[in-house]
């Protein structure tokens, strides 16, 4: 927006008077001279350079305005053609993509919707799904729990066996649904995974505590993880079988996208491993090809988290499952120099050293 006079504080009513002088734009005013100001009627030495100054004043600003809308112009031209080049490309990769077979080792996405024999759903691949059918827990989103699945074709780890084998034989972009027998799922239920014991030794495992019916209790020095099911007669009934053991498990199951690219296939597997999706762009990756060493970059908001497990568990997949592409792992972990602080005697011997050259030089 173009200033004019009206913009110019303190000139009000004395706009005519510049008008009538030929001054009727913000750009004259801003190139007159005092000496011509004060020959105009009411206007003063200090009033001129106060009203060529904010003339001045507001022209800049309309440059740097100006430029700033012309950088966000420029900027929002820029991020809206990678926009776009990034949406081509997702199409073209879905157009090679569509009616082709999925092959063994590929490595992909899969959306599925899983209900167990009661017809309860347990796993979705979106928020948006997650909160239709009441199972959204805020904890679990930030962990990963509402997206999509990473999976390498045929290969165990990824998926129940029964989902591994409906897989193999679907197209990308397919949909289907299946239904999965407990021994292809999570197992039948075995009955020497119910352990009764005492409430009194179950006090000492547990901390202390009262048993509560439906816990969850890790058996010590085995690491097993069971339900507290029944307390009945003094004794604690703990099962440790998965709680969907025994039951056929309903899912629909779509392939919705390949991962081909390297560095992506190795920000799966971190995600895979407990990495936040929005932070895996903040590891940075490097690898060499000439000794297929791969240096993984640990960011500043991680270095101080224990990232033992999970740097031990990404290393251990990516060689089990990347074995031809990669050697050796390196991690690293960068602390940068910190400025020493002041202490309090420095402080204070500034303060004074400040005062004396301020108090010898209010005498010279």
């Amino acid at each position: 927006m173009t200033p004019t006079l009206e913009d110019i504080k303190g000139l009000g009513n004395k706009i005519t008077v510049f008008k009538d002088a030929g001054i009727d734009s913000v750009e004259k005013l801003a190139e007159a001279k005092v000496e011509d100001l004060t020959e105009l009627k009411g206007v003063g030495q200090a009033t001129a350079e106060k009203l060529i100054a904010s003339a001045k004043q507001l022209l800049e600003e309309k440059q740097t305005s100006e430029k700033d809308n012309k950088n966000n112009a420029i900027v929002n031209t820029e991020d809206e053609k990678n926009i776009q080049e990034e949406l081509k490309k997702l199409e073209d990769k879905k157009k090679s993509l569509q009616g082709k077979k999925i092959e063994k080792d590929d490595y992909v996405l899969v959306k599925i919707t899983a209900k167990n024999q009661k017809g309860r759903i347990f796993q979705v691949s979106s928020e948006e799904d997650a909160k239709k059918t009441g199972i959204y827990n805020e904890e679990n989103a930030k962990h990963g729990y509402y997206e999509p699945e990473f999976v390498i074709v045929g290969k165990p780890g990824f998926l129940n066996e029964g989902l591994t084998e409906t897989l193999e034989g679907m197209n990308f972009f397919e949909k289907k649904s299946v239904r999965i027998p407990p021994n292809k799922a999570f197992g039948k239920r075995d009955p020497s995974k119910i352990e009764r014991i005492g409430i009194a030794k179950f006090k000492k495992l547990n901390e202390g505590k009262n048993p509560e019916l439906g816990q969850d209790f890790v058996k010590k020095g085995t690491g097993q993880r069971g339900t507290v099911t029944n307390i009945m007669q003094g004794k604690v009934i703990i099962d440790y079988n998965h709680p969907l053991a025994g039951q056929s498990i309903d899912y629909n199951i779509e392939v919705i996208d390949k991962i081909e690219d390297f560095k992506d296939k190795i920000k799966y597997f971190m995600i895979n491993k407990g990495i936040p999706k929005e932070n895996v762009e903040d590891f940075k990756i490097n690898y060499e090809k000439s000794d297929k060493s791969l240096e993984i970059i640990i960011p500043k908001m991680f270095l101080f988290q224990n990232l033992t497990y999970i740097k031990f568990g990404l290393a251990m997949d990516l060689h089990n499952h990347m074995v031809d592409e990669i050697g050796d792992i390196k991690f690293v972990e960068i602390y940068e120099k910190m400025s020493i602080p002041i202490s309090p005697s420095d402080s204070v011997l500034q303060k004074v050293d400040d005062y004396n050259k301020e108090h010898d030089h209010n005498h010279d």
